[in-house]
């Protein structure tokens, strides 16, 4: 059964990146599956993701038949992830790894016969294919649970943001400014590339281009949805939203190299969230002034949407500072030499702490935010009063 796309009442949901704070967004989904009746059907017929979040957002789409199972098999993984399934964390693997990134940036690339990375996440690409079942995607497209699936990457070489989907036929690809949209069944390599992590995780190519993190140059987060036919949306963050204030405190010293690369990961993977929402949000409130026929008569192909938005409560920096020690030795080494191990440095840690207790704390967080909010959400799914 090919169903038609759906608009205005569709309901899609975001889920952006962030490393291993992604284990937040499971603690989320969790929530809605006790929020949501039991013989409730799949809530999100749109589901789009990007780095982290593309890799729980495949799961969905490929349970898209069955929301609770997709998040039971997402609590199953998350509250028992060890670094050693995301990256190498035993002494060759990782310190062989890392040296041949130094090697490669002192020698430009020639020494090492070509790019590398920091760390090694083959052990990701494994844990994938045993635990996403790709073809489900396209076979819940044509039973009708699913409208469209998106996986957001960034073209290292067209310097562009490109969400590859799968979904219905009759979704037309679109391309704006530095983004595009393009129709392609999404497989291992488009997990891979859109978590690549810059600098940590080794660039993917795909066609004729290498792609890396989605989040890069990721300028309009929200859009993919959009132009899936979302009318509603629900967007699942991994950091400090513009709404909660920032607290500005004493330098102590010179900022780590730790503190930087904390500090350009949450540019790349929240900043962008925060300015579309935003925008998003003042194009709701200018069309709430202008009468429905005005843009009907001018031909503005504009409409509101409503949208509910989900983030941490508590900084997850603040979190990670209190795992950090369960990190693998070697792992700790290699961040203790860059600064990490200390407070300052926790942000960065907060990316790459792939281990059970860090996530299960996340999760009982993002659990508990979801149902701080529980009524507007069930209100905004249409089951409200159940």
């Amino acid at each position: 059964m090919n169903v038609p796309v759906r608009t205005g009442s569709t309901t899609g949901l975001i889920m952006t990146g962030g490393g291993a704070r992604a284990a937040y967004q499971v603690g989320v989904l969790r929530a809605l599956e006790d929020l949501l009746p039991k013989d409730a059907p799949n809530p999100f017929p749109i589901i789009c993701g990007t780095s982290a979040g593309a890799i729980n957002a495949a799961v969905l789409a490929t349970d898209a038949g069955n929301f609770r199972r997709g998040v039971r098999r997402l609590m199953a993984v998350w509250k028992n992830f060890h670094v050693g399934h995301v990256y190498r964390a035993d002494v060759r693997g990782a310190l062989g790894n890392s040296a041949r990134w130094l090697l490669s940036t002192l020698s430009g690339g020639r020494l090492t016969g070509g790019a590398v990375s920091l760390l090694d996440n083959s052990p990701l690409a494994d844990l994938l294919e045993r635990h996403v079942d790709f073809p489900a995607i396209g076979r819940n497209i044509e039973a009708g649970y699913l409208q469209a699936f998106a996986v957001t990457c960034s073209g290292y070489t067209s310097g562009q943001s490109v969400t590859f989907y799968q979904g219905h036929s009759s979704l037309a690809a679109w391309e704006r400014a530095r983004r595009v949209g393009v129709a392609m069944p999404i497989g291992l390599p488009h997990l891979m590339a859109s978590s690549a992590l810059p600098f940590i995780f080794p660039p993917v190519r795909i066609n004729r281009e290498y792609f890396g993190d989605g989040s890069m140059r990721q300028i309009a987060p929200v859009s993919p949805a959009l132009h899936l036919g979302a009318g509603r949306l629900l967007v699942i963050g991994v950091g400090r939203q513009a709404n909660q204030p920032a607290v500005r405190v004493q330098s102590d010293g010179y900022p780590s190299l730790a503190q930087i690369a904390g500090h350009a990961l949450d540019s790349i993977f929240l900043d962008a969230l925060e300015a579309d929402l935003e925008r998003l949000q003042r194009i709701n409130r200018t069309l709430a002034i202008i009468p429905p026929e005005a843009l009907e008569k001018n031909g503005y192909p504009l409409r509101s949407i409503d949208v509910r938005v989900i983030t941490p409560s508590v900084p997850l920096s603040q979190i990670a500072a209190r795992h950090a020690q369960e990190l693998p030795r070697v792992i700790r080494g290699l961040l203790q030499t860059v600064g990490a191990m200390r407070r300052n440095g926790s942000n960065l840690v907060s990316y790459l702490l792939f281990e059970r207790a860090y996530c299960r704390e996340l999760i009982r967080l993002g659990y508990s935010d979801t149902m701080a909010q529980k009524d507007g959400l069930l209100d905004f799914l249409g089951h409200g009063g159940s």
